[in-house]
């Protein structure tokens, strides 16, 4: 079984900056990719950002050039620097364990934390 916590959420001025990590249970963190979703308030669960097991980076489109994903493999962490933030950006954040080689879909990740509050006040 693996367990996914993130932490580091919080309020924020539109502007200015967070960084979320998400610690991974279990010994095989380096061998899949990782992602970061979000769920705005009334609106649905949405991509935000992905890591390979390669560390290759993508991102939605809303998040790229503000946003930048990394982990660290030694300490089975992911971690999401969103930088620029604006009232948009509210929502809760998972972070996931995906299944496949570049996952965006929700169905391709299997295991998720139970969120972060990101709350940007304008």
């Amino acid at each position: 079984q693996v367990q996914l916590v993130e932490s580091g959420g919080g309020l924020v001025q539109a502007g200015g900056s967070l960084r979320l990590s998400c610690v991974a249970s279990g010994r095989t963190f380096s061998s899949y990719a990782m992602g970061w979703f979000r769920q705005p308030p009334g609106k649905e669960r949405e991509f935000v950002a992905g890591i390979t097991w390669t560390h290759s980076k993508y991102y939605a489109d809303s998040v790229k050039d503000r946003f930048t994903i990394f982990r660290d493999n030694a300490k089975n962490t992911v971690y999401l620097q969103m930088n620029s933030l604006n009232p948009e950006d509210t929502a809760i954040y998972y972070c996931a364990r995906g299944i496949g080689a570049r996952p965006t879909a929700q169905y391709e990740y299997d295991y998720w934390g139970p969120g972060a509050q990101v709350t940007v006040s304008s």
